[in-house]
């Protein structure tokens, strides 16, 4: 289905080392993002982030008048209409000019894209109780390790196959249709190729994984915002392999693709309520947005905290609960007085007639 995507993403990288692109994917049902403009305006890792958390519904860090500007350009100014959940995916080694991304009906070529300079930010978001935190960089576990039967099945997924070698395992060709009836043909003996399908099936895995989570939330009270974060470095050990063999464009087809079968599956599952951040790079070796969670302590105990510690704080925390304890029980102990005084005086008081409540005083 991708004839002509590959076209937008990397014509900004192609320009220095030192920049990439940024794509953001709107909801199929609602409008998170303000709408495709022909004239993309460069945004920087920091204003990424502070986007993030507003789409994630907590507060951005202080920004410039020009950032705020530049998040009014990207964002819907409406507060109240926020998805709570983001799915935020880093590719690097996606930055040669003959790579083009572009493609008729792809979720790239709907979204919102932007020249974003090569940086690195935190983004700072609360406790674990107001968030849910999936990381998609996880390797697939020792018991569910790629396997053939995993290439056959990704390959099925395209409508491919999978030629096994019946003396190793994982050596064998894996062949996937691509747009303009071309094919992708991968020697899983090569390292290069295996890291670039294994990372893909772990990153599918991972999301699969993100969506199970998701469903064991629904209903939760209050329901944490969702934040789903990895970074895919597959594919920059492909580009090495290959340089500029017309094999590296199709690898570049093939996981645009995966990315938005992925979306897609997404989008079907939060029922419209969670929109994509990616952003391609070329050669930066680490993640450029890294999540600081804050966890906010009661001020009580905060204070009290903060007087001492070890020994000495926990005989100061035993002390004040002492007095609590001590101030707690004489107040008990004084109300249960007045009221068995109050009872007495009831059910002892005289029993002649007020004069002032029982005379028939007439007022004129």
């Amino acid at each position: 289905m991708i004839l002509l995507i590959v076209s937008s993403i990397l014509c900004f990288q192609s320009r220095a080392d030192g920049t990439g692109s940024v794509y953001f994917l709107d909801s199929s049902t609602h409008n998170y993002f303000q709408s495709r403009s022909s004239e993309s305006k460069s945004i920087s890792i920091p204003e990424v982030g502070a986007a993030v958390s507003v789409l994630l519904g907590f507060a951005p860090p202080t920004l410039s008048s020009a950032s705020s500007e530049k998040l009014n350009e990207v964002l819907m100014p409406n507060p109240f209409n926020r998805p709570h959940a983001v799915f935020l995916l880093e590719i690097s080694g996606f930055g040669d000019k003959q790579l083009e991304l572009g493609s008729d009906g792809d979720v790239f070529s709907k979204a919102l894209n932007s020249e974003i300079t090569i940086g690195d930010a935190d983004i700072q978001l609360s406790d674990e109780d107001e968030l849910s935190l999936i990381s998609l960089n996880e390797p697939l576990p020792v018991d569910m390790e790629c396997t053939d039967a995993d290439l056959t099945k990704f390959a099925s997924w395209f409508g491919g196959s999978y030629v096994k070698n019946e003396l190793e395992s994982l050596s064998g060709e894996l062949t996937i249709p691509l747009a303009n009836d071309a094919q992708l043909k991968l020697d899983m003996s090569k390292k290069a190729d295996r890291k670039f399908i294994t990372g893909i099936i772990a990153l599918i895995h991972n999301v699969e994984r993100a969506i199970q989570v998701h469903e064991d939330l629904v209903g939760s009270v209050p329901t944490p915002a969702e934040l789903l974060n990895g970074r895919f470095n597959g594919f920059k050990a492909f580009q090495e392999q290959y340089g500029t063999d017309d094999v590296v464009q199709k690898g570049a087809e093939l996981l645009v693709t995966v990315i938005s079968k992925i979306y897609d599956s997404l989008q079907t599952t939060y029922k419209g309520e969670i929109v994509g951040i990616v952003v391609f790079t070329k050669s930066p070796a680490k993640e450029m947005l890294n999540i600081k969670l804050t966890t906010r302590a009661s001020p009580r105990w905060l204070e009290e905290e903060k007087k001492g510690s070890g020994d000495a704080a926990r005989i100061l925390i035993a002390e004040v609960l002492l007095v609590r304890r001590t101030l707690a029980w004489i107040t008990g102990i004084i109300l249960i007085i007045a009221t068995l005084m109050g009872i007495w005086f009831l059910m002892y008081m005289p029993l002649t007639r007020d004069t002032l409540l029982y005379s028939n005083v007439k007022l004129d």
